[in-house]
């Protein structure tokens, strides 16, 4: 009984965030949804799919259950997943991400908590459906949380789905940064030289 809690427990939220990461894309141009937001290169498009290749591979070779999608060996990784090349349309990579959600689902559905799974890149390599799923909703709540700052910095809107989005308060916002702002100052004279 509470392995079937866990289990849907889990997976109610493995697909909350997916929802809430690709919200993120929501009304942005294609420039925006790919460009570089912080000095290692993070953005948005590129979070959506390595979020999605990270899902594929845990719920997929892990389990013996090797993803439709076609995956670079774990051992070549290159970071190409962190980004979306000139010729990947962002419907593709979406696209990816749903394919991934109904083989991941597939994986989580027809196996118990208790399946045995081998991650060749951990130090520990035998593992148990329950501890992917842990990992994997780890992962994807990381990852939308960055892609909730990234696109706070391009546009102010935050929030985890549409629905839940207030109506922005530039006045009260610029107000509730200052007094941060003022607070902090007040913590940490700046020093005249």
């Amino acid at each position: 009984m509470i392995d079937e809690f866990a289990k849907d427990y889990l997976h109610e939220g493995l697909r909350r965030h997916r929802k809430a990461l690709l919200w993120k894309l929501d009304g942005l141009s294609e420039y925006d949804a790919r460009r570089p937001l912080t000095a290692t290169g993070t953005n948005l498009l590129g979070l959506v799919k390595h979020v999605a290749s990270v899902e594929a591979r845990y719920f997929g070779e892990v389990f013996d259950r090797p993803s439709p999608e076609s995956l670079p060996r774990w051992q070549d990784h290159d970071g190409s997943d962190l980004w979306a090349t000139e010729d990947e349309t962002r419907d593709q990579i979406i696209g990816f991400y749903r394919r991934t959600w109904e083989h991941s689902d597939a994986t989580i559905n027809e196996l118990p908590l208790d399946a045995p799974g081998h991650v060749p890149w951990w130090p520990e390599p035998d593992t148990k459906l329950f501890a992917i799923m842990v990992h994997v909703l780890g992962e994807s709540i990381r990852h939308a949380g960055h892609a909730d700052i990234l696109r706070e910095g391009l546009d102010g809107r935050t929030g985890s789905f549409a629905e839940l989005e207030k109506q922005i308060d530039e006045e009260a916002r610029a107000a509730y940064c200052a007094k941060i702002e003022q607070a902090a100052r007040t913590a940490a004279p700046i020093k005249a030289y």
